[in-house]
Parts: C-alpha cells; sequence; structure tokens
C-alpha cells in the first residue's frame, strides 16, 4: 500500500480505514458522518507555529489590520495582557479579531455618536461620524428563525460614495491610531471565541466550519494555557484536496455539483454588485446578506468582471493612498487600483487572477482542486454562455460532506451564536 504523501493524506487514510469496516446498512452520507466522528480534531494536522498569531489586546486597529494583512490571514486570537502568564487560554484570550469586525466596527458607530457616547475621535466632523452619515444607522433584529439580521436608514448608491482622499484621512486619524482591538471586542461581527478541545470530532469542526458558519476554530486541551492549533475553512479544503483518489473520497468527489444541490442559492437570490456602484456597497451587502464575498458585474448584469472579498477591505485601510485621485470609488475602480498596487509591490492575490469559474456539470472534486490549488474561498457557477448564476463557497462544500444528526449539539449553542435556519437543535 502506498504510503501517505502528506499528513493531510494521512487523515485520508484513516477516514478509508473507517469506511472499509463501517456498517453495510448505513447510507454513504451516514458512513461519512460515521467516519468523522471517529476521528479526534487532535489527529489534525498542526498549524505552523509561525502562522499561529496572536493580537495582544492593547494593539491599536491599525496594528492589528497590519497584523491580520502582512501575515495574510483573515482572523487571529486577541490575548489578554494583563492575564498572568499561567493563565488558563479562557482568561488568556477574549476574543477572536477578524477583518470582517474591523471594517464593520468602523462602519457602526453610529450608536455611540447618536448616544453622545463617543470619544473625542468620533465626535462631528470626525472621518467615522462622516462615513456613519453617509451609510446611515445600523439596526440589528433577531428573525422567526434566530439570525441576527441589520438593516441601515440608508440604502442608496449616494449613501455609499465616498471620495477617493476620505480613507486616508480616516486611517491618519488619532481615533483610528489609538483605539485598541481588547477595547471593541464583543462588537459588530467580531466572532465569538468558540474553541474546539483536542478530544472533539471531526464530525463537530466541519458542522462548525460549515452550518454554523465558524471560518476559524482554535483548537485547546482541557484546562490548557494555550492554543494548541486553529483550523479553518482552507485548512479543511486542502485536507479534501489531499484525499483525492481514495475510494471513500472518489464516491462523494466525482458528484456532479448538480447532483449535490450546488449552487445553494437561485441566480435570483444572489448577492452581487455591479461594476459602477460604490466599493463600500459591496462591503455593505457582505454585512447585511452574511456572505463573505460577492462578484462585481459588468454593465449587462450578467458576466463577473471580479470578485471582492471581506478580507480586500485591508486595502481601503492599509494603502488609501491609491484611491486619492478618485472622486468616488466604485468596485471598478477599487479592483483597479488594488490590482495596479499588488503588481506595484510584487504580491501575490487571488485579486490579480482572472476570474474563476465552473459549471454545474463539474464534479465536486473539480471544485476542490480549484480553490485549493487558486487558494480562494469561492468560485463562480457559469452558464454555457458564460453568464454568473451562482457561486460556491468553502463552506458550502463542507456542507455537503457531512450532515447533523439529531440533537447533536444539544444547547450547546444557546446565548453563544444565532442557529441556523434549518437547524435541528
Amino acid at each position: 500500500m502506498e504510503s501517505p504523501r502528506s499528513p493531510e493524506a494521512e487523515i485520508g487514510h484513516r477516514v478509508e480505514d473507517l469506511w472499509e469496516v463501517a456498517e453495510p446498512q448505513l447510507s454513504p452520507s451516514e458512513k461519512l458522518n460515521s467516519c468523522f466522528e471517529d476521528i479526534p480534531v487532535a489527529s489534525f494536522p498542526l498549524t505552523h507555529p509561525s502562522q499561529v498569531i496572536e493580537i495582544p489586546s492593547d494593539a491599536s486597529l491599525a496594528e492589528t489590520v497590519e497584523i491580520l494583512s502582512k501575515n495574510k490571514i483573515l482572523s487571529a486570537p486577541i490575548r489578554n495582557v494583563e492575564a498572568p502568564e499561567d493563565a488558563s487560554w479562557m482568561d488568556k484570550y477574549i476574543g477572536i479579531v477578524e477583518f470582517a469586525g474591523i471594517a464593520m466596527w468602523l462602519l457602526s458607530q453610529s450608536d455611540a455618536a447618536a448616544n453622545g457616547a463617543a470619544g473625542s475621535g468620533n465626535g462631528v466632523g470626525s472621518p467615522v461620524s462622516n462615513l456613519v452619515s453617509r451609510l446611515g444607522s445600523f439596526t440589528f433584529r433577531r428573525t422567526s428563525s434566530g439570525r441576527v439580521e441589520t438593516t441601515t436608514d440608508s440604502e442608496s448608491d449616494e449613501a455609499a460614495s465616498v471620495g477617493g482622499s476620505f480613507f486616508e484621512t480616516l486611517t491618519s486619524s488619532e481615533f483610528y491610531k489609538n483605539t485598541k482591538v481588547g477595547d471593541i471586542s464583543g462588537s459588530f461581527r467580531w466572532a465569538p471565541f468558540l474553541a474546539l478541545q483536542t478530544s472533539d470530532t471531526f464530525l463537530t469542526m466541519l458542522l462548525l466550519l460549515s452550518k454554523y458558519r465558524m471560518k476559524s476554530l482554535p483548537v485547546v486541551e482541557v484546562g490548557g494555557d494555550k492554543i494548541e492549533n486553529i483550523i479553518t475553512q482552507s485548512s479543511v479544503m486542502h485536507m479534501l484536496a489531499e484525499c483525492v483518489g481514495l475510494p471513500w473520497f472518489e464516491s462523494w468527489g466525482t458528484k456532479k455539483l448538480s447532483e449535490l444541490g450546488l449552487p445553494i442559492m437561485k441566480p435570483s437570490k444572489l448577492v452581487k454588485v455591479n461594476e459602477d456602484q460604490p466599493v463600500l456597497k459591496a462591503f455593505q451587502l457582505m454585512r447585511e446578506k452574511g456572505v463573505g464575498g460577492l462578484p462585481v458585474m459588468d454593465t449587462s448584469g450578467e458576466k463577473a468582471i471580479g470578485n471582492i472579498s471581506i478580507r480586500d477591505v485591508q486595502y481601503l485601510l492599509t494603502a488609501p493612498k491609491i484611491y486619492k485621485e478618485h472622486r468616488t470609488i466604485t468596485t471598478k475602480d477599487f479592483l483597479t487600483a488594488v490590482r495596479h498596487h499588488l503588481q506595484d509591490q510584487h504580491e501575490a492575490s487571488p485579486l490579480l487572477h482572472d476570474v474563476i469559474t465552473c459549471k454545474k456539470d463539474d464534479t465536486i472534486k473539480d471544485i476542490i482542486l480549484k480553490l485549493d490549488s487558486e487558494k480562494i474561498h469561492r468560485v463562480n457557477v457559469v452558464d454555457d454562455k458564460g453568464n454568473t448564476e451562482g457561486v460556491i463557497t468553502l463552506r458550502d462544500i463542507i456542507s455537503k460532506l457531512v450532515h447533523e444528526p439529531r440533537d447533536y449539539f444539544g444547547d450547546f449553542f444557546d446565548g453563544v451564536v444565532p442557529l441556523p435556519a434549518n437547524s435541528t437543535v
């Protein structure tokens, strides 16, 4: 038997061994659930020590954005600088900071401003209050399904339009430089610190990364004082790519997208933005619709000219000078300016790629290999004319690998995160 070519492939062979001895009466889907329930997350390949990045709670927003951007990561745990060295992980860390959290926190200062509770950096005429006046106030509400949704008082493109010099003013402000990441932990769009224990199973991990919409999961030991590993949707995708060729994977991976009900969202419900709309509208839509990225459509509204993801907000904050000549920044302006900036800096980025596409008759294996090789989080589904009719994300794929058994999590999520609309708990 050929030895596994990587730690990820070793996991695949372990699943294969379990697959072969699984109860014959189980369906293929039930077999996969059973296999992943028998493997502890302690077995997942460790993140390289240099990639386990922590943000000190006294870091400023500016420093936090720089750390995330430099290390090309979407999120990182916040370490409490006031915690003693021998503190448990529950006392040592106070949350997880995401690019999405930073961006949306900056856009949601209207509540504090309206209540007169904001600091001097958030008063009338400040960069943040000016942005708020354009975007409108954010209102939070819980739907009957339990999901938290947000609305704004100003939904027009005009409300999302700001001049090209705006973000240069914002990022040079004392407010931006001095606000500490620890001070705003727990604000809108900041992920809860939901940690896996090393004894938890792959099934738990896969459900949290898909159905429960977690983008990354720290792994800790019971009673431990540090994060042992961080598992992301991308690392799971790489694991699956390394399992290609194994019988259990091929029985699932050779299915066509259409057979698995992908793309999940109907074309009429696709979240997208036109090339002539303000770039802030794109990030506004991501927040409102709960998506991590969206396609930018040409003037016909049928074909995508690019994609913008939530992580791309970093280029509004780390390279604001590249837009200073623009009276307004459209999504097309943003893509063009960032691509030139990346080329000038000789930086690799998915933004430099052509739009990555697939068709409904492609297999799930085709998409996994494409996402892993291109290091991207979503791929556009097109018809025979090249028109965009859907998007497939990492989360979509993981959600088709496993399903949640009834009462699997019990009351674990009560008060922690909003439940998905189709939850069985």
